[in-house]
């Protein structure tokens, strides 16, 4: 194809976003909610051709657009393969859904926020089509800005130490990226992904390299102990910036360590492999204990997100075809069920005007559409069978088990306890004793919250039951990554 797709692709939103600019739109924001409403859906058409046009018989990146930029220096190089289409499609599912929340929970400056969410929607995209690590820097550390005014401008009553705590963390932690894109650059003589896998940096750079993107990627996984500003952020920034944090700017960091920590760094992922176990076994552990704590509903999903997560990062670093795929498959599953319970809870904020639990209870005699659509997420999250979660989570406590036996008894015992923080939660919300007598005058979802919570609902079910077309498409990919991994181990 000599259309440039993937270029298209990543900057529709932001011609978008400068339609809405120009917009005069300033009484009821009906034209802006539109064109950005329109765009997103044409984006996601757009990704959706892109996956079925995807050949997910080859390991080789696809679609590929390569433009020299800054006197041959830096390539403005973007293509795909099978691992990062899931992503593309995931952020353009995303944000329409986002974009439809936004009608009843902003209700200031929406024309403001829509762009941001748009210009936001550009970075995204542009980290998963990257093919060169100065691009991938540029689209990784652009996103923070567009992230920092959702938080700091629509968040809530901490917004502002909220969204500074975000970018300090996120942009110090990818401070040393910077610096190891720079030495791969003097090592290699490119910034080229696909070179650099070909040339292979030299075995003594590899540990403190590897380190120096692990700095940046710990922190936007999260990792434990670098994980503190992501149930702040959570919990301050509206409901759709909730959403695109959890579904898709989370998982930049997995994305990474398989685009880049383990083919460009083979030796030193195997050597630092006991550091991930161990600081993924902390994270499922202790953020499980901590969930069952709070008394915020976004904050215990915030904590859920980092065990998760620690789920993604184990299953990566056992370096086996089940725990690499089923880690693929946890973050694509996390992408829905989290998004959908952040939108849960913002149903019943925007109603209440309260995040906590004790607010609630008994939900399920006045609010039963919401109610079931709440608990199937939930079961979900949990890792029942016949959801999404279930999957993700059963392939990579496989592949541990193939690497070590105490470390998949230990991260088995954070399906327990996330089986009890949820269930717990559910318990207290959905079926405990009404206190509040203004619960009995709530009205149950409308039909924008229909439509988003329900379209979530069916990808979560129906994945969960027939998951052949994700699993098809980053089968190749992922063989390639593990083969070119051993012959790296057998040459060295």
């Amino acid at each position: 194809m000599n259309f440039p797709i993937l270029s298209t692709l990543i900057f529709l939103p932001l011609l978008s976003s400068l339609f809405i600019f120009l917009s005069k739109d300033k009484k009821n924001n009906f034209s802006s909610i539109y064109i950005s409403l329109f765009s997103s859906i044409a984006t996601f058409l757009l990704s959706l051709f892109l996956w079925y046009s995807l050949d997910v018989n080859t390991a080789d990146f696809q679609f590929v657009e390569d433009k020299s930029w800054i006197n041959n220096f830096i390539k403005f190089k973007l293509g795909v393969d099978g691992i990062s289409i899931l992503f593309i499609v995931l952020t353009t599912f995303i944000t329409p859904i986002c974009i439809i929340s936004c009608i009843n929970s902003i209700k200031e400056r929406v024309k403001e926020f829509l762009i941001a969410i748009l210009v936001l929607e550009t970075f995204m995209i542009g980290v998963f089509c990257s093919l060169d690590l100065v691009i991938f820097y540029l689209f990784f550390e652009g996103g923070l800005i567009p992230m920092f005014l959702i938080i700091g401008v629509w968040g809530g009553s901490k917004r502002v130490y909220s969204a500074f705590k975000f970018f300090l963390f996120t942009l110090l932690g990818s401070v040393l990226m910077l610096v190891a894109i720079i030495v791969i650059y003097w090592l290699t003589g490119t910034t080229d992904i696909t070179q650099i896998y070909q040339i292979k940096i030299p075995e003594e750079y590899q540990n403190l390299l590897w380190l120096a993107f692990l700095s940046s990627f710990a922190v936007k996984m999260p990792m434990w102990p670098v994980h503190t500003w992501l149930p702040d952020a959570h919990v301050e920034a509206p409901t759709a910036g909730s959403v695109i944090l959890a579904a898709i700017l989370l998982k930049m960091a997995g994305y990474g360590f398989l685009r880049f920590s383990i083919p460009m760094f083979p030796l030193a992922s195997e050597f630092f492999t006991p550091l991930i176990y161990s600081l993924s076994i902390i994270a499922i552990i202790y953020t499980s204990l901590v969930a069952l704590m709070q008394d915020d509903m976004k904050k215990l999903i915030a904590y859920s997100s980092v065990a998760h997560m620690g789920y993604v990062t184990l299953g990566i670093f056992t370096l086996t075809k089940q725990g690499i795929e089923g880690s693929i498959f946890q973050m694509i599953s996390h992408g829905l069920i989290s998004a959908a319970l952040f939108l849960c809870v913002g149903v019943v904020y925007d109603r209440l005007h309260s995040r906590l639990i004790s607010t609630y209870g008994g939900l399920v005699n006045y609010l039963p559409k919401y109610s079931f659509l709440f608990l199937v997420f939930v079961l979900a999250a949990l890792g029942l069978p016949g959801t999404t979660g279930f999957l993700g989570e059963f392939l990579i406590l496989t592949g541990t088990f193939q690497k070590s036996y105490l470390a998949a008894m230990l991260a088995t015992l954070g399906v327990v306890l996330g089986a009890a923080y949820m269930l717990w939660l559910t318990k207290r919300v959905i079926f405990g004793v009404t206190k509040n007598s203004a619960i009995e005058t709530l009205s149950d979802v409308n039909k924008s919250e229909i439509i988003m919570l329900v379209t979530l609902a069916f990808f979560v079910i129906f994945f969960g039951f027939y998951p052949v077309p994700l699993m098809e498409t980053f089968n190749v990919s992922v063989n390639s990554l593990i083969d070119n991994y051993q012959l790296a181990l057998n040459t060295r």
